[in-house]
């Protein structure tokens, strides 16, 4: 009951600790789609990932080609010719996954395009608005693009160590 009540207690005192601290709110997607840079690069990235998915598209209804044509000869072809054939088109399905995987995953070929176009804009960006920030007296910023977000903050609004003391 102790410990609830000191819980409760602490809460309280960083909230309103919370609401003493200066706030600005930006809206990063409308700063980014202000820098032609910014847009010409997500037009690009767009363009390359078109085209990648078209080759894996195309490369998919290709093997359901083969995979349709191999099922109405299925039945005149040798136990051999048939086993060969289904590893083949096992093995090119693993290809395509493979290619598809190494384009557009986490380590993806987009990914690494995306970072090399987009990341330093960010960080321009990033960098913007915490000296804007900085240098006005705000302790906390906030994006209200997609979802909020904090951007920015002085170490001494975190009270996490605080609460965490608190709990034990």
């Amino acid at each position: 009951m102790k410990k609830t009540f000191l819980i409760l207690v602490a809460l309280v005192l960083w909230t309103g600790a919370a609401l003493a601290q200066n706030y600005m709110v930006v809206d990063s997607e409308k700063i980014f789609k202000s820098i032609a840079a910014y847009n010409t690069a997500q037009s690009t990235l767009e363009a390359d990932a078109e085209r990648y998915q078209k080759q894996v598209d195309d490369a998919f209804n290709q093997l359901e080609d083969t995979f349709n044509n191999y099922q109405s000869r299925k039945a005149s072809m040798s136990a051999v010719e048939r086993q060969q054939t289904e590893q083949w088109i096992v093995d090119r399905e693993n290809e395509i996954t493979k290619f598809q995987q190494e384009t557009f995953g986490e380590e993806g070929t987009i990914m690494k395009r995306r970072v090399e176009l987009i990341k330093p804009i960010q960080d321009r960006v990033f960098a913007a608005i915490e000296k804007y920030a900085a240098e006005r007296g705000y302790d906390i910023v906030l994006d209200v693009a997609s979802n909020p977000t904090i951007l920015y903050y002085k170490p001494a609004v975190n009270h996490t160590d605080a609460l965490i003391a608190i709990v034990k």
